[in-house]
């Protein structure tokens, strides 16, 4: 198993490190393009939600992500310092007619659609995600 690690200040600035930080473990253990975008875009969302709702954009809280990749799956924690919150709370469809104009509400739903396991612990404030490989 290879182990992955990024502590991020709470900013919106470091939350554009994510990118660079999935192209850079892309590279270095050849993972597919779309298993990479995949993990880009959840790891995105679940990263910027940590910041901005969890640390509340306080750049004296960090956000740790941590990417362990095994021969049948990836699974990834991110772990903010916040108040956490009720991940059955936030239950809103996006995609209803109702929900659409709403500035917020996509990344958790996004993050459940996308990933093969999703676990929310520690109050709120870690959610635990995999992709499972060679699912074909």
């Amino acid at each position: 198993m290879k182990i992955f690690r990024l502590s991020l200040q709470s900013t919106y600035a470091e939350s554009e490190k994510v990118p660079d930080f999935v192209s850079d473990i892309q590279n270095e253990i050849g993972l597919d393009e779309a298993i990479a975008g995949k993990l880009m875009l959840i790891l995105s969302e679940a990263a910027t939600n940590a910041i901005v709702h969890g640390n509340e954009l306080d750049e004296s809280k960090k956000v740790d992500i941590e990417l362990q990749f095994g021969p049948k799956k990836i699974t990834a924690i991110v772990k903010d310092e916040g108040q956490g919150f009720d991940p059955e709370s936030s239950t809103d469809d996006p995609l209803a007619e109702e929900n659409l104009l709403k500035a917020g509400g996509r990344g958790v739903f996004l993050i459940k659609k996308l990933a093969d396991n999703v676990e929310f612990s520690d109050g709120g404030t870690k959610v635990k995600f995999e992709i499972w490989l060679n699912s074909n």
